[in-house]
């Protein structure tokens, strides 16, 4: 039986208010071949399909049509929910996803037996068992008292977790003994690295659930929730699968996958890289190396490639920050979009203050002389530099006149 890995899917999810709806679709396109090409038996999506827990109607309608696509192929589609989906939300068509052989765990059920799914072969056989169990919140986890400290509530939260995997490995073994079963699973395990795109990482990195304490029961792990594509250090093969697509400028260097296990040669799975789509390009430097490098991209994708420009200059130059703003908004090239752009300057003064010496107070002082202070510490040649001025000088006197208006 052959088994795909695949999580975090983060359906409607933007990059700097930029739609990646196009980049999902031709996943699922690739995703489809894969299948038929692999001969999939399983597909499993260990959570976060979505990236907000009340998605917009265009990526609910991208949701059910790449189930409609993956349903053409003879595999069994399970799928869990994650930190960032509604399980009310999820399991609304759970009824009618089970008459299509689609099987959806939004959240904990009352009875775990309800996390069991088992996986038949041609000849009516259980071949398989799928402990899917999604994302746990508190409110699942809490079975008595609250703890007092918050070392306690940790521990808690960690021996929650524990027991669930304890009692779904239970189930599995007294309704099918001898059958060898998988976890699925949606949480933050100790010892792995994060990118910048996950977002509520449980209660912070101290209650990073220990990967031993899966046990030793399931022969697979399959996680979802971490986005970089990583092995966990547990008894058994456990895995994140990661993201199938880069969600944040921080993960524009990761070779993203799926996972496949084939279950008559070894638990180990087969890594698949997933086609790259579309380029996340980071350019930095001062305001001529920006506009020579921005002239010269020439890498190229089936979708648009997305920029972040970072100016980086030694003294604070408002004029810079103007110049970066039109750099910016003239940018043309076909192929590429500035999604993002800041500047930052090594020796930016905080705030006027500092200007002046812990002797000067500023409400000693005028506001033309801390003006002149301030101008003082930037390279303007004097005609610039008299514009500065004489544009200053208007501006506090349009603020005299109002104030004596007002009296």
């Amino acid at each position: 039986m052959k088994i795909l890995h695949t999580a975090d899917w983060h359906i409607g999810k933007k990059l700097h208010k930029t739609e990646l709806a196009e980049d999902f679709d031709l996943f699922i396109n690739w995703l489809c071949k894969t299948i038929e090409a692999e001969e999939i038996d399983v597909l499993l999506v260990s959570g976060d399909i979505f990236d907000l827990a009340n998605p917009s109607s265009e990526a609910r309608r991208q949701y059910y049509r790449a189930l409609v696509k993956m349903n053409r192929f003879d595999c069994k589609i399970i799928l869990t929910g994650g930190n960032h989906d509604s399980p009310a939300m999820l399991e609304a068509p759970k009824d009618i996803l089970k008459a299509l052989d689609i099987d959806i765990i939004g959240g904990m059920p009352q009875n775990p037996e309800e996390l069991i799914i088992p996986i038949k072969n041609s000849e009516v056989n259980t071949e398989l068992v799928i402990a899917a169990v999604p994302f746990l919140r508190d409110a699942d986890l809490r079975k008595s008292a609250e703890p007092e400290t918050y070392e306690d509530r940790v521990e808690a939260h960690k021996k929650g977790i524990q027991n669930t995997f304890f009692e779904a490995a239970q189930i599995c073994e007294r309704k099918y003994p001898a059958v060898p079963a998988l976890a699925m699973g949606h949480l933050f395990t100790a010892g792995i690295e994060t990118s910048e795109s996950e977002r509520d990482i449980q209660i912070g990195n101290l209650a990073a659930f220990e990967a031993s304490r899966f046990g030793s029961y399931f022969k697979y792990i399959a996680l979802g929730h971490i986005h970089k594509p990583q092995r966990v250090a547990a008894a058994v093969p456990a895995f994140y699968s990661g993201s199938p697509l880069p969600l944040s400028f921080s993960e524009r260097r990761d070779e993203k996958r799926i996972l496949v296990i084939d279950t008559e040669e070894s638990w180990e799975p087969r890594s698949i890289a997933v086609p790259s789509f579309r380029s996340l390009l980071k350019i930095s430097g001062s305001l001529e190396e920006l506009s020579l490098k921005l002239e010269q991209l020439e890498e190229k994708k089936d979708l648009e490639s997305f920029i972040e420009v970072e100016l980086q200059e030694e003294q604070y130059d408002a004029l810079k920050i103007y110049a970066l703003d039109e750099l910016v908004s003239g940018f043309q090239k076909e192929g590429y979009r500035i999604v993002k752009h800041r500047a930052a300057f090594k020796n930016q003064l905080k705030g006027a203050g500092q200007a002046f010496s812990a002797q000067r107070q500023l409400q000693d002082l005028q506001p033309k002389d801390v003006f002149l202070e301030l101008i003082a510490k930037h390279e303007y040649d004097d005609g610039t530099k008299q514009d500065i001025l004489s544009a200053f000088d208007e501006i506090l006197e349009d603020l005299h006149r109002d104030e004596n208006a007002e009296l």
